[in-house]
């Protein structure tokens, strides 16, 4: 039997030996060194929060040109819907550093080692189709700095294989984001604040509400598309508490930064997301502090590849990781190659992702700290199957999808229209999808384990 090696709690980094600088394990039955400290986690989660994504993605949250939100109602929406997103990712990461097992490992308490599978199917596609969008962004960066519409390919290349090079060795990767990356990061984030502040902005949409939970949900959207890839490193924190904090901390103070100079940017640029770049290229040495944010795009594509792994050891544990993190490397970088616009489907994306991992995690919430996992969940390879599970999942997915259909296909829209008109319902200004799925799964899953704890202690 292949086991996950786990406990409820663990607090305490073990020893490692002298001399020798601890790294990820190879296999999946292999105890994680707890080496990350508050200080890795926090400029692992900030870095992650910053990304030229995250400028780009402004736009979800001004809305469309001649109905944009009023800029304080960009930010509000901004911080509520990254402080309710990060809050489902740091208790994601709690749950890695007690249990010590990756994300998709960690669903085998949840769901039985055979069920846990379809998330890890669904989270091995989400992250390939990340990690060759953030490629995709990288080379859009770099030809913007360059001031050339050419050299895409060699663009994508380099940062296909400085993404593969960084899941090589993982825990190296983040004590370099600690160390250096974090700090340069830091100034090019505040350069372009005083820039931007200096020159002023319009505000098209001022006192405009309208659309504010639709932007709000947008953002947690961005936030929660890190919850299934959080234990994956917070199994390596030397304590649950800091896990929890680092997160929640790292990851809310960049994102809302990220997302506020983005909306500044976007209102610079007239609004086009395509030239959204233009503003931060048009302030005096701009192109030298852009090509810092560019280069350390490659931390999200490394954050997806290396999760990629780890789903994959979910279904093969016994696989070298190296082997893995390479061969997925080869595969996103490929695919960057040839995919080469995403702008049409990513709004869709965006709302897709939400829709599944949201009700997701409000499920291993709600199991975790108060029904099955309060006795302690199975994460061995012979985790019982408990399909009673799939039922709160799939009722969070159709009440997000109710209310905000994702925008993947006239067809799929058309089917939960269609679902509003026969229950004769339709949305208010007020029904968040985000937090209408999350309450409603968590519910739904409280009763579930209500009915099971009763079969639990006959069996015990």
């Amino acid at each position: 039997m292949t086991a996950v090696p786990s406990a409820q709690t663990n607090d305490l980094a073990p020893e490692a030996r002298p001399g020798a600088r601890p790294e990820a394990p190879l296999t999946l039955d292999t105890a994680p060194p707890r080496t990350l400290d508050f200080r890795a986690l926090f400029a692992l989660w900030a870095n992650l929060g910053v990304s030229l994504i995250g400028f780009t993605s402004a736009a979800t949250v001004l809305g469309e040109q001649g109905h944009e939100l009023g800029f304080t109602a960009a930010v509000t929406a901004i911080v509520a819907g990254t402080a309710i997103g990060t809050a489902m990712l740091a208790v994601a990461a709690l749950v890695g550093a007690r249990t010590g097992a990756p994300a998709m490992a960690v669903l085998r308490g949840l769901f039985g080692t055979r069920l846990s599978y379809v998330p890890t199917v669904l989270n091995i596609v989400q992250c390939v189709g990340w990690g060759v969008y953030e490629l995709t962004v990288v080379a859009w960066g770099a030809q913007t700095v360059a001031g050339t519409a050419g050299w895409r390919w060699l663009f994508v290349l380099l940062a296909g294989v400085l993404t593969t090079v960084l899941t090589i060795w993982p825990l190296g990767a983040i004590a370099v984001l600690r160390k250096y990356v974090a700090v340069a990061v830091g100034v090019a984030m505040v350069y372009f604040t005083v820039q931007f502040a200096r020159q002023g902005f319009p505000d098209p949409g001022a006192g405009n509400w309208d659309g504010f939970l639709g932007a709000t949900d947008a953002v947690i959207a961005v936030s929660v598309s890190f919850v299934p890839l959080a234990a994956d490193y917070t199994r390596h924190a030397r304590s649950s508490a800091k896990a929890f904090w680092a997160t929640f901390s790292g990851y809310t103070v960049a994102q809302v930064w990220c997302y506020v100079l983005g909306v500044v940017a976007l209102l610079q640029s007239g609004g086009d997301p395509n030239r959204i770049f233009d503003s931060f290229t048009g302030v005096a040495a701009g192109w030298a502090f852009l090509l810092v944010l560019v280069l350390r795009e490659t931390d999200q594509s490394f954050a997806n590849v290396y999760s990629t792994a780890m789903s994959v050891h979910n279904l093969w544990p016994r696989v070298d990781r190296r082997v893995l993190t390479a061969g997925i490397g080869v595969l996103v970088t490929v695919l960057a190659l040839r995919i080469k616009e995403f702008t049409d489907s990513y709004y869709g994306f965006l709302g897709l992702i939400g829709s599944v991992f949201v009700p997701l995690f409000a499920v291993l919430a709600a199991d975790y700290f108060l029904g099955a996992g309060r006795r302690g969940w199975n994460l061995g390879q012979d985790a019982p199957a408990r399909w009673v599970m799939l039922l709160p999942w799939a009722v969070g997915f159709a009440v997000y999808q109710l209310l905000a259909p994702s925008r993947i296909g006239g067809w799929w829209t058309g089917i939960w229209e269609g679902l509003r008109r026969a229950l004769h319902f339709e949305p208010r200004a007020w029904t968040s999808a985000s937090l209408f799925s999350f309450l409603v799964a968590a519910l739904v899953t409280l009763a579930v384990t209500a009915l099971e704890r009763p079969k639990a202690d006959r069996a015990g």
